[in-house]
């Protein structure tokens, strides 16, 4: 069913992009191509995993931040694999933690940047690929908003859940516009994953101190965020469209 898919994952040498191209190889999709901004090792050793379940891979660098490199990226996509069908838009950043008033403006708009106008430009390229009205033979995206949209990140990084906020309303937007084109359009929200974007925000033993406000009583995984994600880009979710899927574990 997914051999003739091309997927593109956005953000995808590590955390749950990796985990989406590693289910993706298991389910059959026969070309993949592995978007990353700056771990090239990490990257091809994803690319490696893919490969040896029988997909056909392509690595592209490039900033989703970036207009430039966006364009490029579908460029290469084009020219390798195909067009796109399928897009996990999963890049993002949460910036340093802590408290809003402290903080600096050009971080900030960093997050904003890549999480907020590079998602919907990525997704945008992809709908004009996608759209039956343009040719297209229709697709699925999923994009990776956060939990973060719903509990407000208060004393930790409050622009990083403004910027998931805002994929939320996208997603919804996004979907209701696109569903006669044949695309659907939905949204992953991870809870407490354990994945490095933790260390990246600066906040020491977060995992562990969170842990036990989760309900289920642990944090999850970025392969059980991945299985959300390809259920969503599946025919299982035929129906399925405009919708944000949290992966909390009750949190």
């Amino acid at each position: 069913m997914n051999a003739d898919k091309v997927l593109l994952v956005t953000g995808g040498s590590r955390g749950i992009g990796a985990a989406c191209v590693r289910r993706a190889a298991e389910a059959g999709y026969g070309r993949i191509a592995i978007n990353y901004t700056r771990d090239a090792a990490a990257a091809d050793d994803v690319a490696a995993e893919a490969r040896a379940l029988g997909a056909q891979v392509l690595v592209v660098k490039g900033d989703m931040a970036r207009p430039k490199d966006i364009m490029r990226l579908y460029e290469e996509v084009d020219a390798n694999l195909g067009a796109v069908t399928d897009l996990v838009n999963n890049a993002g950043i949460t910036g340093r933690a802590g408290p809003f008033s402290d903080a600096d403006p050009a971080e900030m708009a960093r997050v904003i940047d890549l999480n907020v106008t590079g998602a919907i430009l990525v997704a945008q390229q992809a709908v004009r690929r996608m759209s039956t009205a343009r040719g297209g033979k229709g697709g699925a995206i999923v994009n990776i908003s956060s939990m973060a949209a719903t509990l407000g990140s208060a004393g930790e990084y409050v622009w990083y859940a403004a910027s998931k906020g805002a994929i939320d309303s996208f997603t919804l937007g996004l979907g209701r516009e696109v569903a006669r084109e044949g695309i659907r359009v939905n949204a992953i929200a991870p809870g407490l994953i354990a994945t490095d974007i933790h260390d990246t925000s600066g906040v020491v033993g977060r995992l562990e101190r969170l842990a036990p406000s989760v309900p289920i009583g642990r944090p999850g995984t970025a392969e059980e965020v991945a299985e959300a994600v390809l259920f969503l880009l599946s025919e299982a979710a035929s129906y399925t469209t405009g919708a944000v899927l949290k992966i909390s574990g009750g949190r």
